[in-house]
C-alpha cells in the first residue's frame, strides 16, 4: 500500500456513526482535530440525498490530509472519490475493489475469527480490522467478544496489519496496541459519550497522537496569488527581469542564445501527497523542470507556474508547495518570473524555463558510431526508491531519497560543456528509452554493456530482497534526472577525472534493425503513471 507507513494512518481510526445526535460532520471535525489518523464512512441506510454529506466529509478529511474510507460500497467508494474502501465478509471481492479504485487505493477486510483469517483471500488488501475486542452495543450484528488474546492470536497469524475494534476506549486502548494492533478503531466512544471531544483528545492520547488545527481550503484565487509570491523570495530578485511578476506579463532583460523547457507534474501519476509533503513536490518539480535546461547547457533564468489546485487544498498547503519551490530556485540563482492559479479535479503544476545557452546547443542527434555511451551517476535508485514507496518497504531511505529530491546536474554539464561533448540528454525515461531516442536521433544504434560493478550498493541490496536483476533495474528505472552523453573514449577520459560517479553504459554502433542491443529480454522504457 503505497502511503507513508501504512500502519502509522491506522493509528486512530475514526468510523462515523449515523444514528449519533451529533451530525456526521461535528463528529469528523472532533476526530481530526483530536488526531485521528483515519475516518471511515458506514452508512448500511446510504440513500442518493446523502451523497452531499459523503462528498463534503470526504473533501474535510483531504483538505486535512487524512485517508476518508468507505464501508462496503466499492462504486461508492469511487464516485465519492474516497482513498479507499472497508469490505466486510459477505461483501464484494478484495481483488475487485482494487481492480476499480486502482493500486493506490486502501482495501481493508473484516476477520473476526481465526477460521475466518484462514478462509479469507487477502490479495488485494492492505489491513485487516478485527472485533469486537470488547463489548459494544454500536454494531448489533457483531460477533462474540475476542478479548486482547484473541486479539492477539488473529495478529500473531495475519500477514498484514490489524486494527482492532469493538468497545475500544482511552482506557483500555493499550491493551490493544500491547497485543500488536497497528492501530483502534472507535465509533461510540467519541459519537455517544456526554464529552465527545474530551473522549477523542484521551483516546489520541493513549494512540501516541497530535492534536491538529483543521485546516480550511483556499477560496480568493488573487488574495492566494498575492500570497504565493510574497512567500517566494526569488520573485523579488530581478537580475534576469526588468519588470518582475505582478503585472499582466513579466519582462525579462536581454538574454544570450535564450533556451526553453516545459514539464507538467500531476497528482497520480508524477507524484502523490501521501508520499511528498508539499514543499518536496514543489522541489522536485523545479529541479525535474531544470534538468531539461542542464542537458541543454544553459544556466536557468526565470520559472513560471501554471497551478491546477482542487477546490478543496488548504491554503496553506499551497504556500508550502511555493516555499518549495522558491528554494529550489534560489539554490538555483534563478527566479520565479509568474504564472497563474485555476481550480481543477486534481493538483496539477505546468512549468515553463527560461535559461541562458552557451555557445555549444548539444542534440540527441550527434552520436557517431565508436562513440562511448556514459551516464553521468548511479542508475535505477529513484525508480527503486518508488517501488519502496509503493510497497511500503523503508528500509532503503537513499533509494527513497534519490525519488523524492532529484538534482539537475549543472555540475555536470559545466564538465561536458567544457570539454565539448555534443550529445547530450537528461535520464528521465530511464536508460533503456532514453537510450532509444539518441539512437533514433542519430540513425545509430546502442550496443549496451552495463556491469554489475555498474550498480550501485543500495540497488544491489533492493533487488537481493525481491528477487530482481538489477541491470534490468539500471536499464528500466526512470526518474533519475542523470545526463546521457555520447562521445570518444579519449574524452571520457578526461571527463571522468572530473565526474568520478560517471561510467559507461554501451557504445555507439552502426545502425543495426533494433535501436537498443543487448539489454535483457523484455526491458522496457519506464512510463510515467504511478510516481
Amino acid at each position: 500500500m503505497p502511503v507513508k507507513d501504512l500502519s502509522s494512518l491506522l493509528r486512530f481510526y475514526f468510523i462515523v456513526d449515523c444514528d449519533a445526535p451529533v451530525s456526521l460532520g461535528g463528529q469528523v471535525e472532533t476526530a481530526l482535530l483530536a488526531g485521528a489518523t483515519m475516518v471511515q464512512y458506514r452508512n448500511k441506510a446510504f440513500q442518493t440525498r446523502d451523497f452531499e454529506t459523503l462528498e463534503a466529509l470526504c473533501r474535510l478529511c483531504r483538505t486535512n490530509h487524512v485517508p476518508f474510507i468507505v464501508n462496503d460500497d466499492i462504486l461508492l467508494a469511487r464516485a465519492a472519490g474516497a482513498d479507499g474502501v472497508h469490505l466486510g465478509q459477505s461483501d464484494e471481492e478484495h481483488a475487485l475493489a482494487r481492480k476499480i479504485l486502482g493500486e493506490y487505493a486502501i482495501v481493508g477486510a473484516s476477520v473476526s475469527t481465526l477460521d475466518e483469517l484462514e478462509g479469507t483471500d487477502l490479495a488485494g488488501c492492505d489491513y485487516i480490522g478485527t472485533g469486537p475486542v470488547f463489548h459494544t452495543s454500536t454494531k448489533p450484528d457483531a460477533h462474540s467478544v475476542i478479548g486482547p488474546g484473541g486479539l492477539s492470536e488473529v495478529i500473531r497469524k495475519s500477514p498484514l496489519p490489524v486494527v482492532a475494534i469493538g468497545g475500544i476506549h482511552a482506557d483500555n486502548a493499550g491493551l490493544c496496541f500491547s497485543a500488536g494492533a497497528a492501530g483502534v478503531a472507535v465509533i461510540s466512544t467519541i459519537t455517544r459519550a456526554d464529552d465527545p471531544f474530551g473522549n477523542a483528545l484521551a483516546l489520541g492520547a493513549a494512540c501516541g497522537c497530535r492534536q491538529r488545527y483543521l485546516q480550511t481550503p483556499w477560496k480568493d484565487e488573487f488574495v492566494l496569488i498575492d500570497r504565493m509570491v510574497d512567500c517566494c523570495a526569488s520573485a523579488s530578485k530581478t537580475s534576469f527581469m526588468k519588470v518582475p511578476p505582478g503585472d499582466d506579463a513579466s519582462l525579462f532583460a536581454d538574454m544570450a542564445n535564450p533556451v526553453f523547457t516545459t514539464d507538467t507534474q500531476r497528482e497520480g501519476i508524477h507524484f502523490r501527497r501521501y508520499w511528498q509533503t508539499m514543499d518536496e513536490i514543489g522541489k522536485r518539480a523545479v529541479e525535474i523542470t531544470f534538468s531539461d535546461l542542464a542537458a541543454s547547457y544553459a544556466k536557468p533564468a526565470g520559472l513560471f507556474v501554471n497551478l491546477c489546485i482542487p477546490a478543496e487544498t488548504a491554503e496553506e498547503d499551497v504556500l508550502a508547495l511555493y516555499r518549495g519551490i522558491d528554494e529550489a530556485l534560489v539554490s538555483h540563482g534563478a527566479v520565479l518570473a509568474g504564472g497563474n492559479v485555476s481550480s481543477g479535479p486534481v493538483l496539477a503544476l505546468d512549468l515553463f524555463a527560461a535559461g541562458t545557452g552557451s555557445d555549444i546547443f548539444p542534440v540527441r542527434s550527434a552520436a557517431s558510431p565508436g562513440d562511448g555511451l556514459y551516464a553521468t551517476g548511479p542508475l535505477g535508485l529513484a525508480r527503486s526508491g518508488l517501488e519502496c514507496l509503493a510497497r511500503g518497504d523503508f528500509s532503503f531511505p537513499g533509494l527513497v531519497e534519490k525519488f523524492k529530491f532529484p538534482r539537475a546536474r549543472f555540475d555536470a554539464a559545466d564538465v561536458l560543456c567544457s570539454n565539448g561533448v555534443a550529445c547530450v540528454m537528461d535520464i528521465s525515461d530511464g536508460l533503456y528509452g532514453d537510450a532509444a531516442h539518441i539512437a533514433a536521433a542519430s540513425g545509430v544504434s546502442v550496443r549496451f554493456e552495463p556491469s554489475t560493478e555498474a550498480v550501485d550498493p543500495q540497488l544491489a541490496a533492493y533487488c537481493e530482497k525481491y528477487g530482481l536483476d538489477p541491470v534490468s533495474q539500471l536499464l528500466a528505472g526512470g526518474d533519475d534526472y542523470e545526463l546521457l552523453f555520447a562521445c570518444r573514449p579519449e574524452i571520457f577520459e578526461i571527463v571522468s577525472s572530473a565526474l568520478p560517479g560517471a561510467f559507461r553504459v554501451g557504445s555507439i554502433v552502426a545502425r543495426q534493425d533494433r535501436l537498443c542491443i543487448g539489454a535483457p529480454e523484455g526491458t522496457t522504457s519506464y512510463r510515467h503513471g504511478g510516481g
